[in-house]
């Protein structure tokens, strides 16, 4: 049985302060982070919702940017598509028009999946970043300081899809993994290190992916056909930030409650 889990649900009105939101968690987590260990590492998915997030954190005139450690922050992905840097479809892309270009990052501190490689080889070489930038040893696990999800419509997250390989891989920390419904390769963390973050928070937006967080959070435990039901921090908790679209199937005390919690 998997472990129990208590998840935190904060619902905002609209997409534009889901995005708020998200960049308030973010900056907070990242401070703490901080504030704790001296600096914060963090794993961040692609897609369109993040993205306004990114803008905000990266806006000189919004409180984020001046609250945001940047010279302690680094930088990871979740996963990424088998396309260059420059492809309009990279995850890499993505974040460094939206908030690396804009940011007082080096580039050292930016940790990027070569989508462009071979699958396998580019999950090792990832692997093996990890590992030097967490001075890992032998079967040792790194601990993202802020681990941030998207929820697909057929429940995956990451690119650990419904009835792939990566939903069995227990041992490494990166892989390449194959899915077929959409004939192509992805890179993904695996899910026992995303378990392993110290924060872990689903990003989600839309009407399109209510079904869906209804689904993997409230449904039947079903992992090979809901992948997302995989993730169930060590910690013992985890945050979903959603948009009232995306929320509209979880229970609510009453229609203007925006935080919620309940057990899985």
């Amino acid at each position: 049985m998997p472990r129990s889990v208590s998840v935190t649900y904060r619902v905002s009105p609209t997409p534009e302060l889901l995005a708020a939101a998200a960049a308030e968690f973010f900056t907070s987590t990242v401070a703490a982070a901080v504030k704790v260990r001296g600096f914060a590492r963090v794993a961040v998915s692609g897609g369109t919702t993040p993205k306004a997030m990114f803008a905000l954190l990266a806006d000189r005139a919004e409180s984020y940017f001046a609250r945001i450690p940047w010279d302690r922050l680094l930088i990871f992905w979740v996963d990424e598509r088998c396309v260059p840097p420059t492809d309009a479809d990279s995850n890499y892309r993505m974040t460094d028009e939206a908030l690396l270009s804009h940011v007082p990052l080096h580039v050292a501190q930016i940790y990027r999946m070569e989508g462009e490689l071979d699958p396998e080889v580019a999950a090792a070489r990832y692997e093996a970043a990890i590992r030097t930038a967490f001075r890992l040893e032998g079967a040792e696990t790194p601990a993202f300081d802020l681990i941030l999800l998207g929820l697909g419509e057929d429940g995956h997250t990451a690119s650990i899809f419904p009835h792939t390989a990566a939903i069995n891989e227990l041992g490494r920390i990166v892989v390449a993994n194959h899915v077929p419904q959409k004939d192509t390769w992805r890179i993904t963390l695996t899910w026992p290190v995303i378990q392993q973050g110290r924060e872990v928070a689903f990003l989600i937006e839309g009407a399109g992916k209510a079904r869906s967080v209804y689904d993997v959070f409230l449904g039947t435990y079903d992992p090979e056909t809901r992948p997302a039901q995989l993730i169930r921090p060590a910690s013992g908790r985890l945050t979903l930030l959603l948009d009232a679209a995306a929320a509209c199937e979880l229970p609510r005390r009453a229609a203007s409650e925006n935080v919620g919690t309940m057990e899985i």
